[in-house]
């Protein structure tokens, strides 16, 4: 197992990979998407819609898992393990339009009803860490 201070965690944490959040859809199958998201030092934040199923599998089941590779080298990479601790309205898509400039994306929030994600890491694991 890994720590959230490994050098090389901390550089997934902090690049601009996509992270792959998995969740628990309601027979219990998983259900997996690559995410903008951003580490705050505490928690890993994502966006998201709540019209959408993985929102719902969220409500029903807090436990997820997030998959990010490293940004130099795809060999490398961290599996972070936890529960989505916390979720907070984001009513003007502040959040979103956030990650879009960190990603360096035009996208701007379209007006759908939006959340932040917040999931505190549990458990880490992950390759050449």
């Amino acid at each position: 197992m890994a720590d959230l201070n490994n050098p090389t965690v901390q550089k997934i944490l902090k690049s601009k990979n996509f992270a792959f959040l998995a969740t628990l859809g309601p027979a219990g199958d998983p259900q997996v998407s690559p995410m903008w998201f951003l580490w705050d030092g505490q928690y890993i934040k994502f966006t998201h819609t709540t019209t959408r199923q993985k929102f719902r599998n969220i409500k029903r089941d807090p436990r997820v898992a997030v998959a990010i590779i490293a940004p130099d080298n795809p060999y490398t990479a961290a599996e972070f393990r936890g529960k989505v601790e916390r979720i907070e309205d984001d009513p003007q898509g502040d959040f979103y339009n956030e990650l879009a400039e960190h990603y360096g994306s035009d996208l701007r929030w379209s007006g759908d009803p939006r959340v932040v994600l917040y999931i505190k890491p549990e458990h880490v694991t992950g390759q050449n860490l």
